[in-house]
């Protein structure tokens, strides 16, 4: 298991300030939602958690150290990261592109051992893509590329997978596969998985524990039923919504908003 959690988290772009001495802690073994208006600071704040950019100031802490203190390819042991829209090269296979999970398990020259060809295997059978092994990934529909790339993490064995709008550019079924398929995995291998969504009602769905975000700032964080509220989604979102019961999960449920009379939702 590895506990991340992040203390006074400062992250800017020059004297641009995206996200303002941010302190939350991610559940273990569960998944986990970042959600809030566009340029709020989703994606800025994945991406300071997976080191991909740096802090202005205060730390992210995985295991009880400063995720600058750990040696790349130690980090890609315990996180795997999923980008938006992520590319490969033309003509790459889906078979060449999952075995780039195990370059953090190898030495010397690189070579694939029986372990690594065993999991990459074990990565492409349980994320239903095995059969397009030899395949070109550009050859792929968008949700059969999306969970290449899911299998692709899987490859990396770690215990936290990190995903940014996983769903994007998807159409509702494709979302939904690749969802449930982040569910499966939480549900029967422990996985905690963090993602960025924009669909609030998935987030409510498929999530434990969801951060709502303002300008860079926690406005709430907790349960789907601590969060998906009309008061929480009028500040984060400024919007006026009616939450129902989603009948099929129990949980919260948007049903329908209006946008809060003389404001906007680009402040």
């Amino acid at each position: 298991m590895v506990q991340i959690y992040t203390e006074n988290l400062h992250i800017g772009y020059g004297e641009r300030t995206i996200v303002e001495d941010l302190t939350v802690q991610i559940p273990e073994n569960r998944i986990t939602a970042i959600i809030g208006a566009n340029g709020c600071g989703k994606s800025t704040l994945l991406k300071a958690m997976t080191r991909i950019i740096a802090a202005q100031s205060g730390s992210v802490i995985i295991d009880g150290k400063r995720i600058t203190e750990i040696k790349t390819k130690e980090l890609a042991k315990k996180m795997a990261i999923l980008p938006q829209s992520p590319e490969c090269p033309a003509g790459l296979t889906v078979g060449e592109l999952v075995s780039y999970g195990r370059y953090p398990y190898q030495k010397g020259f690189g070579h694939l051992t029986q372990k690594d060809r065993d999991v990459i295997h074990w990565a492409l059978e349980v994320t239903g893509v095995s059969a397009f092994k030899n395949h070109p990934v550009d050859a792929l529909s968008g949700g059969q590329r999306q969970r290449v790339w899911i299998a692709l993490a899987l490859a990396q064995e770690t215990d936290v997978i990190f995903l940014d709008e996983p769903t994007t550019y998807l159409d509702i079924a494709h979302q939904l596969e690749v969802l449930e398929l982040l569910k499966r995995l939480n549900d029967e291998q422990q996985r905690t998985i963090v993602m960025v969504l924009h669909d609030i009602n998935q987030a409510a769905r498929f999530c434990d524990y969801i951060i709502a975000l303002k300008n860079g700032r926690i406005v709430k964080a907790g349960t789907c039923e601590d969060v998906i509220q009309a008061d929480v989604l009028r500040e984060v979102f400024h919007i006026e919504a009616v939450i129902g019961t989603d009948p099929l999960t129990g949980k919260p449920l948007c049903t329908t908003y209006n946008l809060i009379k003389g404001e906007t939702a680009y402040v």
